[in-house]
């Protein structure tokens, strides 16, 4: 038996970390980046046996990694592979394997245990750890000789990294990557932690000398390891079940609304906005409840301070460094509490996420600021992250190089910049100011420049942004303006000017590296951004881009013979699109984020054609992920006999929770079909999570959400009217101008033969009024009184 202080020494969690909110079951999170691993924000919970040893996450590294010189001395099996993250371990002289059965096969003919290594293209302790560890020929033949090693990145594998991070997270109390795990030859973990250093130091046991304790426990008390991790997978199978208990019943909105509230009301940051001190995380899940929650009680204190919470959280985290002011876009997460010190990688479910958050705010304030700022992040995906296929690739590194002949990356180096160099670049003295005062000087006022940087030491541990600055607003225009004699329209000219010349000097700077993965799931969430803005901000461009992209996922990410949806597909030589030799099926949120994703664009664009595929889908997903006796659908298909556990995942974290989703989705459905055994899965789904529902939704607000739409009914908003008239542009204007959580939209065009009207019978006896555009509102395929004016239309919207 491995335990705690006979194999590793003494471990601590990760000191500083903070407390999830609201919910005393959940333990410890874990600090970000600069502690030591790749975090995700998700709480975790926690699991008290010790029987089985966990590693912490406190970093001893240095960040700084170097440039291999000349060709590459070894080559594994990893370079047969697509991944960027598997090709970034390619050359390691550890003899790494893909996840497969020929690794499996090799472990168990010779009786191995095997050593699984987690982690993603653009994780910066994924990179150290190479660096440190994988690189070195001495720890590689360690690995080598004794351990099958396999590589797995998580974005391609998420199955497989939910089996052992539920492992990692149950018995650390903590998780994150890189996530380190040991196996027996079976896949049973025993033993498992996140980032290593090395070589051993006062605080911990290194890699080096753990590989070999691992190894002679294995020698030496095989029987007791294969027995621990029986009871091993045994306890986490009964921990992680997630199912509906006897008669049990979707629980009451209002209870579930008001405890939710009351947890993110709590934890919120009244000064920052957000929901921590630190690290600050985006949580977009977090601001779509409040956006409900002030819909639902408009007329109430609490409605307001929910709407004040959310509009707030969004306005400083656009001010904040975690803004690429320059460069558009948002980081990953802040490291302090002011949203100012970012991790600079950036990922494309955020960028989705907070481009249809932001124009929700938009809809509802009508703020022309949260307008711009959605179109500054669709700006940055459609300029970096878009493909010429259409699709949307994964993520843009943290690091990269300061210059042209640095040897070592440094996080940050991309985006940050030193006085100087803004002086340099904005010399021009500024007209009507007073006299001296330089373009520089106005900008670096505005943006919180300091002659030697902005980074708090407690930021920057490994002194990577010293004399560096993060653009962070420290002023309003208005005192900017005031503060240098200037008209607002002349500042925003300046400013603009300022930006454009640094924009251009910093495109001449190493380029970080882009993850040219494209994922269905976080296509899926960029296509969902793209057409809520289109529809909120009366954008066609946006929709037209969401429809490009759905037109390549259909292409590239979907088998038309099976009707089932792939995981994954890649940029390759010349640009051209490839996949893998043996494709990576869809899972459930690859799935429950595209429907959603068509459902959204449907209603941007009243296509009929992309809610055909929506339903096609949603039927395709019941059957290859829908638990009959449970109830809920599992994160992954039956009959994979390498995943010792089929999960339900159980919390909204950077993306919101598959089941979350679906109930939205579900309904949506019902509404566009007729079709209400899904209705009664969408409740069924919410009993199934009934008691997390009522006792911690902070850790479901999505769900949360979906439970008060489940219980207020859809509203079939119906518009009888020619598509190209423009009465019906008008109704169909008012109805995308308003946020209505519990609504949907579709177009009766009077084609009796299109697909809406053979689904949905009564669509037949709605007619135009006097000839007019003319807007119903049904609720159970029951339908209001008709109206012809925007302004009668958005007074029903809004009650």
């Amino acid at each position: 038996m491995l335990r705690v202080g006979s194999v590793l020494g003494t471990c601590r969690p990760t000191p500083g970390a903070p407390r999830w909110p609201g919910a005393s079951r959940l333990s410890p999170g874990v600090r970000g980046e600069r502690a030591g691993l790749c975090v995700t924000e998700r709480p975790v919970l926690s699991w008290s046996r010790r029987s089985v040893f966990l590693t912490g996450s406190i970093a001893m590294a240095t960040a700084g990694r170097a440039r291999p010189p000349g060709p590459p001395r070894y080559t594994n099996r990893l370079i047969n592979e697509k991944s960027p993250y598997l090709l970034q371990h390619a050359h390691n002289p550890v003899d790494w394997y893909p996840w497969g059965q020929e690794a499996f096969d090799k472990a168990k003919k010779e009786n191995k245990l095997i050593f699984l290594s987690v982690g993603y293209s653009t994780c910066h302790w994924c990179h150290v750890m190479e660096e440190e560890s994988f690189q070195n020929k001495e720890i590689g033949a360690i690995m080598n000789e004794n351990f099958v090693c396999i590589k797995v990145d998580r974005e391609e594998r998420p199955d497989v990294d939910k089996v052992y991070m539920t492992f990692v997270q149950a018995t650390s109390g903590g998780g994150g990557w890189p996530m380190s795990v040991w196996l027996t030859p079976d896949l049973k973990p025993f033993a498992g932690g996140t980032y290593f250093p090395p070589e051993d130091s006062a605080r911990r046991v290194g890699f080096r000398t753990l590989l070999l304790r691992v190894a002679e426990q294995w020698r030496q008390n095989k029987d007791a390891l294969l027995e621990s991790s029986q009871k091993i997978l045994e306890a986490l199978l009964a921990m992680s079940q997630i199912r509906v208990q006897g008669q049990q019943s979707p629980p009451p909105s209002e209870e579930v609304m008001a405890t939710c509230f009351q947890q993110l009301s709590n934890s919120y940051d009244e000064d920052y906005g957000g929901f921590s001190e630190s690290p600050k995380f985006p949580t977009p899940v977090n601001l779509n409840f409040l956006f409900t929650y002030w819909a639902l009680h408009r007329a109430t204190p609490e409605g307001a301070r929910a709407l004040q919470m959310a509009l707030h959280t969004l306005k400083m985290m656009a001010h904040g460094g975690i803004h690429d002011h320059i460069g558009q876009g948002f980081h990953r997460y802040s490291t302090d509490q002011h949203w100012h010190v970012p991790h600079f990688e950036k990922m494309l479910y955020d960028q989705g996420q907070l481009a249809a958050a932001y124009s929700r705010a938009f809809q509802i304030s009508g703020d022309e600021f949260f307008a711009d700022v959605a179109g500054d992040i669709l700006l940055y995906v459609s300029r970096d992250l878009g493909d010429q296929a259409g699709g949307f690739y994964s993520a843009e590194d943290a690091d990269s190089y300061p210059t042209t002949t640095s040897s070592e990356k440094r996080e940050g180096a991309f985006c940050v910049w030193a006085a100087e160099e803004i002086r340099a670049l904005l010399p021009d003295p500024v007209e009507g100011a007073a006299e001296g005062t330089t373009l520089g000087d106005v900008f670096m006022h505005h943006y919180g420049v300091k002659e030697d940087g902005n980074v708090s030491p407690l930021q920057d541990p490994h002194q990577e942004l010293k004399g560096k600055n993060v653009l962070i607003v420290r002023s309003s225009p208005e005192l900017t303006a005031a503060r240098f004699g200037l008209e607002q329209g002349q500042l925003s000219a300046l400013l603009q000017e300022s930006q454009r010349r640094l924009q251009a000097a910093r495109a001449q700077r190493p380029q970080p590296h882009l993850d040219t993965k494209m994922l269905a799931s976080w296509n899926g969430l960029m296509i969902s951004g793209f057409a809520q803005a289109g529809a909120a901000l009366a954008r066609q461009e946006y929709v037209s881009r969401a429809a490009q992209a759905a037109g390549f996922l259909r292409r590239h990410l979907f088998d038309p013979a099976s009707g089932r949806l792939l995981r994954s597909c890649y940029r390759g030589e010349d640009d051209a699109v490839e996949q893998s030799a043996v494709p990576i099926q869809g899972f459930l949120e690859d799935y429950v984020f595209v429907i959603q994703a068509l459902f959204d664009l449907y209603e941007a664009s009243l296509d009929q054609s992309w809610l055909e595929w929506a339903l096609q889908l949603q039927h395709t997903q019941d059957k290859l992920f829908w638990d009959p006796k449970g109830f809920a659908y599992f994160s992954s298909e039956a009959g994979d006999s390498s995943l010792l556990l089929r999960l339900k995942d159980d919390q909204d974290g950077a993306e919101p929770n598959a089941n979350s989703v679906t109930v939205t989705n579900l309904l949506r459905a019902a509404c566009y079909s007729g079709h209400t055994e899904w209705v009664e899965k969408a409740g069924q789904i919410l009993a199934a999570f009934s008691e997390r529902l009522q006792k911690i939704p902070l850790a479901l607000p999505e769900m949360a959400r979906a439970t008060a739409v489940f219980h207020h009914t859809l509203k079939q908003v119906v518009i009888c009217g020619d598509p190209h008239g423009e009465d019906t542009k008008e109704m169909l204007r008012c109805v995308h101008s308003v946020f209505s959580p519990n609504k949907v939209l579709m177009l009766a065009d009077g084609d009796g033969a299109g697909f809406l009207y053979r689904q949905l019978p009564f669509l037949s006896s709605l007619e135009r009024k006097d000839g007019k555009a003319t807007a119903y509102l049904c609720s159970n395929f029951a339908c209001s009184l008709p109206v012809t004016s925007p302004q009668e239309l958005r007074g029903l919207l809004c009650q």
